[in-house]
This record gives structure tokens, C-alpha cells and sequence, in this order.
């Protein structure tokens, strides 16, 4: 029951990540201090998706599941949970790459944004 149960905390924990590294920046609006947490988590997160490699809490997850006498599975987190309802066809080295693209854009675009009204707003003030 232990093992089943850290398999599941590491699944939330791995969404949340996952979560993190695409709209963490949006929370540096509120924390200024976050991107020091969140820029490395995000090259991680393109790291991972640009060599295809398998994301160290995907490997978390599957020693627990088989701990806990579950299967664990071979493919990334994203191709196990979440490929099927987005991308049915199946994960593609293209698919990787799009999604580490979008990544990096989605960032750039929020911390661009956030430099740019912070840069504003105190040429506002002076």
C-alpha cells in the first residue's frame, strides 16, 4: 500500500512539475524570486524533450509501481498519461520538439511580458 501510494504522490508530483516548467513564469509576476527556481526547471523540462530522454520521477514512479507488485511502464510520463487524450496517434520525435518549442515560447513570451511592464512601471515612477 506504501509503495502504491509514493507511486501516486510522485505522479502528482511529476503534474505539477510538468505544470511548472510551462506556466511557472507566470507566477514570477507575484514572486519576483521564482524565476531563480523556475528557469532551471523549465531547461530541464526542454533538456528532456529535446533528447527524448525519460525524466528521472518517470523512473521514481515505475521502481514504486513495481514495488507495489504494479506494472510500471517503459515510454515517458507524457506519452503514458497524457499522450493518448492530446496527441492519439502516438508521441513522435517531431511532437517532442514541438512541445520543447513550446515551452521555450510560452516562457520567453511571459517573462518578456513581465520585463516589460516592470521596466515600464519605473520609468513610470522616476
Amino acid at each position: 500500500m506504501f509503495y502504491r501510494l509514493a507511486a501516486e504522490a510522485v505522479l502528482l508530483l511529476h503534474l505539477a512539475f510538468i505544470v511548472f516548467v510551462v506556466l511557472g513564469a507566470a507566477l514570477a509576476a507575484r514572486w519576483p524570486w521564482l524565476p531563480l527556481a523556475h528557469v532551471p526547471a523549465a531547461a530541464w523540462g526542454v533538456f528532456v524533450e529535446i533528447t527524448g530522454r525519460l525524466c528521472p520521477l518517470t523512473s521514481a514512479e515505475n521502481y514504486l509501481r513495481v514495488k507495489a507488485g504494479q506494472l510500471g511502464y517503459t515510454e515517458s510520463f507524457i506519452e503514458h498519461y497524457l499522450l493518448t487524450i492530446i496527441y492519439p496517434a502516438g508521441l513522435t520525435r517531431e511532437i517532442q520538439l514541438a512541445l520543447a518549442a513550446a515551452v521555450v515560447a510560452i516562457n520567453i513570451a511571459i517573462y518578456g511580458w513581465l520585463f516589460y511592464h516592470r521596466r515600464s512601471s519605473s520609468h513610470g515612477d522616476a
